[in-house]
């Protein structure tokens, strides 16, 4: 068994190792007990094709009800590369992320989903791009084997995202790339709550580029961002990085307003003009008063989302809570190093 010792969130320091550079894959899971070794034999295979490197595996166990805790622990003890970062509960995706992260101490930084619709393969093309002198390397999606509807939306949220924010956002982008050793702790800073790991890594600059792949579909299992989570995702990243909304409430505002002078001059106009004709009153009251309803109630959402991010952010909660980090010591008498938070 894997001896447990205490340490600090985000508090990794780099290893002591020789020439060869370290690139840890943060690996996030949850609920992959029926895939996660078949993803698991995949990236050794791929692996094995860059010897030049060394490498960690940073699985990331979020939370997940089924099998996978252990099958986690099962291929720690059978690889010495593998540390397994076990939360208290699910965090979420973003969560799992920002921890494997914070425990990665490679001189380069890849994160990847484990359901193999990233193709492991892909990530050597990453390393490429990097040791070509990229400090930021986005996978984008040359094409998904997604429904239409997730197609279509995720294609249109990109592009929405992009054009209403300051940040360069890469569109067709998920949270699939390689981050320099600089860039990994220039993100490690940034402690909020809401995140949108994705528009974070775009905020910090650094030289980016893109590698376009295919992507393929789930090998197992459901997918775990159904229509619920994407549109939560959609709003942390709209809300993040953008006051579009905040001025899309100024904007209706004044429409709503002109409307309102234009209904009133001609209720004013039908009475001077002509008093023998009763005006609509009924009718026209009630769609006055829903519409305007209706766009109060908007505003106030929209207003309730950013005070609700605020509210958050004073709390000062801690972003996740880890369980234990679990890992073996490949090193001559070693029988097993982790660490729990």
């Amino acid at each position: 068994m894997p001896q447990i010792s205490s340490r600090a969130q985000g508090a990794t320091a780099p290893p002591e190792r020789g020439g060869a550079a370290l690139v840890s894959y943060v690996l996030p899971v949850f609920n992959e007990q029926d895939g996660i070794r078949r993803f698991h034999e995949e990236l050794v295979a791929a692996l094995g094709e860059r010897p030049e490197y060394a490498y960690e595996l940073v699985y990331v166990n979020d939370g997940s009800v089924d099998g996978t805790p252990a099958v986690l622990e099962d291929i720690a003890k059978n690889d010495p590369r593998v540390r397994v970062v076990d939360f208290a509960r699910n965090f979420g995706h973003q969560m799992a992320i920002t921890a494997g992260i914070d425990e990665a101490r490679g001189d380069a930084v890849i994160v990847m989903d484990t359901d193999l619709q990233d193709p492991p393969k892909v990530s050597l093309q990453l390393i490429d791009a990097w040791r070509d002198g990229a400090e930021i390397v986005h996978a984008r999606r040359r094409s998904r084997q997604d429904t239409f509807f997730k197609k279509t939306t995720a294609h249109a949220f990109y592009r929405l995202l992009r054009s209403s924010t300051e940040v360069d956002i890469p569109v067709d982008t998920g949270d699939f790339r390689l981050m320099d050793r600089r860039a990994a702790d220039e993100l490690r800073r940034f402690r909020e709550r809401s995140r949108f790991v994705r528009g974070m890594v775009a905020s910090i600059g650094f030289r980016q580029s893109e590698v376009h792949f295919d992507r393929d579909e789930r090998f197992a299992g459901e997918t775990k961002y159904p229509l619920k989570k994407m549109a939560r995702l959609a709003v942390d990243g709209l809300t993040g990085f953008s006051t579009a909304p905040l001025r899309m409430i100024t904007k209706l505002g004044f429409a709503v307003l002109a409307l309102s002078l234009v209904g009133i001059c001609y209720a004013l106009a039908m009475k001077l003009l002509r008093p023998d004709i009763t005006v609509s009153g009924w009718t026209m009251l009630m769609v006055v008063v829903l519409f305007l309803g209706g766009v109060q109630m908007l505003s106030l959402g929209v207003l309730g989302s950013y005070i609700g991010r605020t509210y958050n952010e004073v709390q000062g909660r801690p972003l996740y809570t880890v369980r234990q980090v679990i890992s073996y010591d490949a090193r001559p008498g070693g029988d097993g190093v982790g660490h729990g938070h």
